[in-house]
């Protein structure tokens, strides 16, 4: 009898999995006929596009936890380091180089143009740790014991909030870049896109594990990346407003990702003792950022 219930459950999850993969491509296709219903401006829609992409990676990669409450700590990892190689691809090859060139394109000498990137990547990183400071109130080891308790501790929504907070730059970066008219912009975004899977499965799993019902960990892992094309559209917005912005800005994305980086991501994925596999999905996201980048870009 149990494990026909079991059986029973696991196909009730399974369809529902199936059903939000399908509801997810029928939104894709709805949003990409409002962006052209709304006529915005070309940098605008490419920024807004962007963005929509990044919030979709974000929730397919929420979409397991309605048929796994658990994730193998090694594959975790690995996907972690994964996502740490895109960025840190992302952030050399569709936010730094570009500012740099941006920035003599202004009639900057060479020293002035990285004296700027330098300044704004400082800036970029000095502003997100003090979010940090205002929101990442939990860490990995605060979450250690209080997976089971039936109602969801508030230092689990600090760490839930964190995450999405660390969405902000991403959406800022493809902003900045589509606004600018950067040619990787859309290989950015893709990039940012791939990383934002494990990040949407992350929050879904440790508010499933926490004791909320799947579909709600789901809902709520899903919408964490919708602040990405908010800010993707501010921040395309802003940068037409002045050339000066589009190196700055640049520069301010790329800073505030490799804090996320180095400070967050990168020792995450080898806390648990699998720093070989960690340090291989590291490699293997640079790589293909850095394809996606340069070959295809």
């Amino acid at each position: 009898m149990g494990t026909e219930t079991l059986a029973i459950g696991g196909g009730r999850m399974f369809r529902y999995a199936v059903g939000s993969l399908l509801l997810l491509a029928g939104m894709t296709l709805l949003v990409a006929h409002g962006l052209e219903w709304l006529s915005l401006e070309s940098r605008l829609s490419r920024a807004l596009q962007g963005g929509a992409i990044c919030a979709l990676g974000t929730a397919l990669g929420a979409v397991p936890v309605l048929v796994i409450r658990n994730m193998p700590q090694a594959l975790g990892d690995t996907l972690l380091g994964f996502g740490a190689g895109v960025m840190l691809a992302a952030t050399a090859f569709s936010l730094i180089v570009p500012g740099i060139a941006a920035a003599e394109s202004l009639g900057l000498t060479p020293w002035a143009a990285s004296g700027l990137i330098c300044f704004g990547i400082l800036l970029g990183a000095c502003a997100l740790y003090l979010v940090d400071l205002r929101l990442s109130g939990a860490s990995a080891q605060m979450l250690v014991g209080t997976l089971e308790h039936p109602v969801i501790p508030p230092r689990i929504w600090l760490f839930v909030f964190a995450i999405i907070a660390h969405n902000i730059p991403e959406g800022m970066a493809v902003g900045v870049s589509a606004g600018g008219g950067v040619p990787d912009a859309d290989s950015l975004a893709m990039g940012i896109a791939l990383q934002d899977v494990p990040e949407g499965l992350v929050i879904a799993l440790v508010l499933a594990g926490a004791g909320m019902s799947r579909i709600k960990a789901f809902v709520i892992g899903a919408a964490s990346g919708l602040v990405e094309p908010v800010f993707a559209l501010l921040c395309a917005w802003l940068v037409g407003l002045a050339e000066l912005l589009l190196p700055l800005g640049l520069a301010l994305a790329a800073g505030a990702m490799l804090l996320v980086v180095t400070h967050e991501v990168i020792p995450e994925s080898r806390r648990n003792g699998h720093d070989k596999l960690a340090s291989l999905g590291l490699l293997i996201g640079f790589c293909l950022m850095m394809v996606m980048d340069t070959a295809l870009g």
